[in-house]
């Protein structure tokens, strides 16, 4: 089961300046960052997944700025992603529409040929037909019934897409492989869509609309979609969300996933954010401390501007909360002393005038047991990898794009070997 993981230019500065919080001097945004494939020594990942959604082009607007939008049309996928060198020429580089971009239109803004041309330009190892999202979702539905006619029309829309696609990618040659996209608005829809695809002549398929769903629902979707299809045909699933519980999901023959789950997670979970690698070959999940910038965080922007609080006042606070935690890290400070200090500079951004005190106490007390299990555990010192080793603690702040993407790259590498684990 390979690990794709899905491109949103996530790369840091691999010569940021903790102690001054600045870009390094000569740094420039792309040329001077890393990719978490080359900021390790071994790839976190299979392969790499690029939407044409996020990269952009003149119909919708991407994540890429424009210069390195044409860059990457000019140059290809793999040269773009530097991923031409040697060590990485194994690494499969899959693509699609990015049909989240663009799921309010009535039809998707991409044809075919426009689609393979994205493909054979990128020099893609593996792309995704055209297809279009349904979010309808009824788990007893039976055969093609209980769709709406939004729902119906995107499900055909996906399935005549998928039969141009398969006939016109044969001129990418051999080296190229077509994926039919599998959507539905049930388990016996998306079953068959399936059936159909294979019929068509696909050997792979990319099973979409899986994002909201719950555990239960993609298991009832699979176990639908395996008893209508054949062994050989292979399953990718397109956007899982939940990466972490794949190995619930190995019984029906997941050939790939992609996700950006493990990196994210470091940044957009409340609370897990930091995955540290128990010995029995599971993951535990720790929180992040928060040390925001006192001049830049919204929520203490307007905390100040009600409380008439000094903006100086609250920079001396979460200078005294770094300065702490470094401290702690070299072994310079006791654990009750930086948890005083960093929770009063907790307190206020944790703390909402819009909330009850019963609410706000909870919330702070909340993050005090947290802070207390992620001190006294220290993870950060029992992690050899080379966030870990070269960050220490501020791998544990959560505090900027740097030090949150390094945050998300150590957990990329936590999960890339408890998969490997898992499926080897």
């Amino acid at each position: 089961m390979k690990f794709i993981f899905a491109d949103a230019l996530d790369m840091i500065d691999p010569k940021f300046n903790f102690l001054a919080d600045r870009m390094s001097g000569e740094r420039e945004k792309y040329w001077g960052d890393v990719y978490p494939h080359e900021y390790f020594e071994m790839p976190p990942y299979d392969g790499v997944l690029v939407s044409r959604g996020i990269v952009g082009d003149d119909i919708l607007p991407g994540k890429y700025p424009e210069d390195l939008m044409m860059r990457f049309r000019r140059i290809g996928a793999r040269a773009f992603l530097r991923l031409h060198k040697a060590r990485f020429a194994r690494m499969s580089i899959f693509g699609d529409c990015g049909a989240f971009s663009y799921c309010e239109m009535k039809k998707p803004p991409y044809s075919t040929p426009m689609m393979l041309d994205f493909y054979a330009d990128g020099g893609f190892t593996h792309g995704c037909s055209v297809d279009h999202v349904i979010f309808d979702f009824d788990s007893k539905a039976q055969g093609l019934r209980g769709a709406t006619p939004s729902a119906r029309e995107r499900f055909d829309i996906t399935l005549e897409n998928a039969a141009e696609f398969l006939k016109e990618s044969k001129a990418l040659g051999k080296r190229f492989t077509p994926l039919g996209v599998v959507q539905g608005w049930s388990p016996a829809s998306k079953a068959h869509a399936a059936a159909r695809l294979e019929k068509m002549g696909y050997s792979y398929l990319a099973v979409g609309g899986m994002v909201p769903l719950r555990s239960t629902q993609i298991h009832e979707c699979l176990q639908a979609i395996r008893a209508k299809i054949s062994g050989r045909v292979k399953l990718h699933l397109l956007g899982f969300a939940k990466a972490e519980q794949i190995h619930e999901f190995t019984k029906y023959g997941i050939a790939s996933f992609d996700s950006t789950s493990p990196l994210t997670r470091a940044f957009k979970d409340a609370h897990a954010n930091y995955y540290h690698s128990n010995g029995d070959g599971t993951i535990d999940y720790f929180t992040a401390i928060r040390v925001p910038h006192a001049t830049e965080n919204p929520r203490l922007k307007r905390r100040a501007r009600a409380s008439g609080l000094d903006q100086e006042a609250l920079a001396k606070l979460e200078q005294r909360a770094l300065a702490q935690l470094r401290a702690y890290d070299r072994g310079r400070a006791s654990q009750d002393s930086v948890m005083r200090t960093v929770l009063t500079y907790s307190r206020e951004f944790v703390w909402d005038p819009r909330r009850s005190d019963a609410a706000n106490h909870e919330r702070l007390e909340r993050a005090e047991t947290a802070l207390r299990r992620t001190l006294s555990e220290r993870p950060w010192r029992h992690c050899a990898c080379r966030v870990c080793r070269e960050s220490g603690i501020e791998a544990l702040i959560f505090r900027g794009s740097n030090r949150n993407k390094r945050r998300g790259f150590h957990n990329l590498m936590v999960y890339y070997r408890h998969l490997r684990r898992w499926v080897n």
